[in-house]
């Protein structure tokens, strides 16, 4: 099911349209999927739906925890709202999915976390393992939807089920080019549950917004992520995170350079320390040289429509020992959705080559989203 798409004016997300989903929730015991990005103007959803009244039972946290503050990939414990005393339970590590006892008495599911719209951001999975378990205890998910500000291209490998984890699940390409609510729509339409099961789905649309439209975040979508220009270049700079490479984490411009201590070219340099968000950086506390993105023409680099695989070509170059650059390559696999990449990134092959070897698979992908996209 899917409401009424506004248009022409200020791009406004769905948490903000009450008066289309507060009737839903009405008189229903409700569980949340939110973390620190679910605002509605300048109040927390939560905060929002109990001025309303609504019966909100226990808060579900994905990656990086309900305040968006912890490392990631870091553990986080189960614990309760200091505000409200509701439970919170982390969806993160070996507890990815609600359990049937966590969905106890529990009518309907609401999921509100901003995405950036590339597949190894681990939203997406616990987006996935809400309508999973959804499906399997009948109860009905509702996805407030929010802009995708990567929403505005295609483009990368598409995922192997061989590569299929937590930091990728369905084959899609690295960038996909879809709100958090159409992603659910594929999800649902594609089967992509266990066992082709498909959740009772509601998406309730954002208005006045477009796949071209620029959209500034209000907030951090995660701790490495401070700003529009971290967010535009992480499809980019995220797969040196399987590399002997630093992105940056640990510095006061994750995701905006890259470089390691024995990286060739000495002209900038940076040393990562320990930082919230980033307590054990790659390379905490040593001198390294790279490339500092940080002053890049945003429009340019926007207009582009395309990840820039001439980062990765660069560090691989100025690397000296080109053995080790993939670490084990496992990670690497897995955030590329396929080991070709690496094997390309190893021959020499040319940014036109590899880009090729993606154009049918692509071609494909772009089928299959049109039939879940609610905007132009």
């Amino acid at each position: 099911m899917v409401w009424s798409v506004l248009s022409a004016g200020k791009i406004i997300p769905a948490a903000e349209r009450a008066e289309v989903y507060l009737p839903l929730l009405k008189d229903k015991k409700v569980a949340l999927v939110v973390n620190h990005s679910s605002l509605v103007g300048k109040s927390h959803l939560l905060d929002h739906l109990l001025k309303h009244h609504i019966k909100v039972q226990i808060i579900f946290a994905p990656e990086h925890g309900f305040r968006g503050k912890a490392d990631a990939g870091a553990h986080i414990k189960n614990s309760k709202d200091r505000q409200t005393g509701l439970p919170i339970i982390s969806l993160y590590g070996k507890h990815k999915k609600p359990t049937k006892a966590d969905l106890k008495g529990i009518d309907l599911i609401l999921y509100d976390i901003q995405d950036v719209g590339v597949r190894f951001y681990t939203y997406l999975s616990t987006l996935h393992y809400i309508m999973e378990a959804g499906a399997e205890q009948h109860i009905p998910v509702i996805v407030l939807d929010r802009p995708n500000p990567n929403g505005h291209y295609i483009d990368g490998p598409i995922l192997h089920k061989k590569y299929r984890s937590f930091v990728g699940l369905h084959p899609v390409p690295v960038v996909y080019g879809m709100t958090i609510g159409e992603y659910a729509k594929m999800i649902n339409g594609e089967r992509w549950l266990k066992g082709g099961k498909r959740a009772k789905l509601t998406v309730i649309p954002l208005a006045n917004y477009t796949h071209q439209s620029v959209y500034s975040l209000l907030v951090k979508p995660s701790p490495n992520l401070p700003n529009d220009r971290a967010v535009l270049l992480y499809p980019s700079l995220a797969f040196f995170e399987g590399t002997v490479i630093s992105a940056g984490r640990g510095t006061k411009k994750p995701f905006q350079l890259y470089g390691a201590p024995r990286y060739q070219v000495k002209k900038f340099a940076f040393v990562p320390k320990s930082r919230l968000g980033a307590q054990y950086p790659k390379f905490k506390g040593k001198r390294c040289y790279g490339v500092d993105l940080s002053k890049i023409e945003m429009k340019k680099e926007r207009a582009k429509q395309q990840l820039n695989l001439g980062y990765l070509k660069d560090a691989y170059a100025n690397t000296p020992d080109k053995k080790g650059f993939f670490l084990n390559g496992k990670f690497f696999d897995k955030l590329a959705g396929t080991d070709q990449l690496r094997k390309q990134i190893r021959s020499g092959a040319s940014e036109k080559m590899i880009r090729k070897s993606w154009e049918k698979d692509l071609e494909r992908f772009r089928k299959i989203r049109k039939k879940y996209l609610l905007y132009p």
